[in-house]
């Protein structure tokens, strides 16, 4: 979903092969090129040279982070894009036609992918690093395969959708540590000054000892695309992925993982277990998948410090998009209103800013200086932790962070193609399997 525009309800609370080289250019000059970029890769470039992105996921996310991209820095130029859907493909190449910094998004016929393997083709070209944007559950394979590719890269959240995935996420990170790659993750509140300050200062003991906190994403409905004759199983699930949990991950992983996210950044670490409650009350017409539409967990971290978690995607219900901490002198608040603590050290944040676009901003400034940045490990954890919320919720049992990173229910089916595919049945609590 496109968290940028649907955040609004909350301020911003709420992103073919290689172009063939012309004969006269000749195979020297085309492999000096690529070993060219792939030493700018590794050992970072100069202020002055162009970055070339590339594109993996063409919906209002994908878009939207491609042109934040631009936005953040100058010298910066998308130069290939891929979709599955060549319609979704050609709707992106229409809006970046619109905006201020077209010149920069316009993209050849020949670096405009589609079909199955179009991050492939992405890769292939010679690209410094590549945004991907798909439906999480691509996500693990399509960051393995960047990272092996030499590319630096930005990835949307969530990046997984279930504990093996998971832990190719860690894999990753290792391997982009050992290639010198940076890896930026979509989890933009990290940039946000408000949220850097008010951080800080809790960390500097404003409110004192932190003996609990709260974080909701309690919002409306979301789009829905009612499903056309000609459409297989599986491309009626694509393009709705929001209500597939192999594809989203339920909403919890999905959205809520950016407040989820803020816990952990303050707690300094994860949560060791979840138990939760949730279901599917007003959403139970099968056009909307199997995912459920409210959660509610408690989050036990060390030292038997709790985080109560909501989130909930019903009509004509109370929104709220925020985080509390309560210490022993004081609470932390930030919500659509901004970033207040209260208690003994009062401060009030009154400044502007756009994370979505400061994301791209400091992992760009990191590439061209070859500075070690990676984001991966940490946005991970706070993945894992919704999964976590998710398992505990769908299974009604208490799921530790061990459990959760160790299991091994796949949810991804295991071919991908268009054709058949049954949808899961929706979790029952009580008798959904832990696995």
């Amino acid at each position: 979903m496109n968290d940028k525009n649907n955040g609004k309800l909350a301020d911003w609370w709420t992103r073919r092969d290689v172009v063939k080289t012309s004969a006269a250019v000749g195979v020297g000059a085309m492999v000096a090129t690529r070993l060219g970029r792939i030493k700018r890769a590794i050992a970072g470039t100069g202020k002055n040279d162009e970055l070339r992105v590339g594109l993996i996921g063409c919906g209002g996310r994908g878009s939207g982070a491609a042109e934040d991209a631009i936005e953040s820095s100058p010298n910066v130029r998308l130069v290939a894009m891929g979709d599955l859907f060549p319609d979704r493909l050609a709707a992106a190449r229409k809006q970046f036609s619109g905006n201020k910094n077209a010149a920069r998004l316009t993209v050849t016929d020949d670096m405009a992918f589609s079909g199955w393997d179009s991050y492939e083709k992405v890769l292939k070209t010679d690209v410094d690093y590549v945004i991907l944007a798909t439906p999480p559950g691509f996500r693990p394979m399509q960051l393995k395969a960047a990272i092996a590719a030499g590319k630096h890269v930005f990835t949307e959240k969530p990046m997984a959708v279930d504990g093996p995935g998971i832990r190719t996420l860690f894999e990753v990170a290792d391997e982009a540590d050992k290639k010198k790659l940076s890896i930026g993750v979509g989890l933009q509140r990290r940039h946000h000054p408000g949220y850097i300050e008010m951080i800080k200062r809790l960390k500097g003991g404003a409110i004192g000892q932190i003996v609990g906190a709260r974080c909701y994403w309690n919002q409306g409905a979301l789009w829905m695309k009612p499903r056309e004759k000609a459409w297989s199983d599986m491309e009626w699930q694509l393009r709705n992925w929001l209500y597939f949990s192999w594809l989203s991950g339920d909403h919890i992983n999905e959205q809520h993982i950016h407040n989820l996210d803020v816990v952990n950044w303050v707690f300094g670490q994860h949560p060791v277990a979840a138990v939760g409650m949730g279901g599917r009350q007003q959403r139970v017409d099968p056009a909307f998948g199997h995912i459920y539409d409210h959660f509610a967990i408690d989050f036990e971290y060390p030292g038997d410090i709790h985080a109560l978690s909501m989130c909930r995607q019903m009509l004509g219900c109370v929104n709220a998009v925020s985080e509390h901490f309560q210490g022993a002198t004081g609470q932390a608040n930030a919500d659509n209103k901004g970033f207040e603590i209260t208690g003994k050290k009062k401060w009030k944040f009154s400044g502007q800013a756009d994370p979505y676009v400061q994301e791209h901003t400091d992992l760009i400034a990191a590439i061209r200086a070859g500075k070690p940045y990676n984001e991966l490990r940490q946005g991970a954890e706070s993945n894992l932790t919704a999964i976590m919320g998710r398992m505990a919720t769908y299974t009604g049992q208490r799921v530790t962070w061990e459990q959760a990173l160790n299991s091994q229910e796949t949810l991804m089916p295991a071919q991908l193609a268009f054709g058949p595919l049954p949808v899961a049945p929706v979790a029952m609590p009580g008798k959904t399997k832990l696995l």
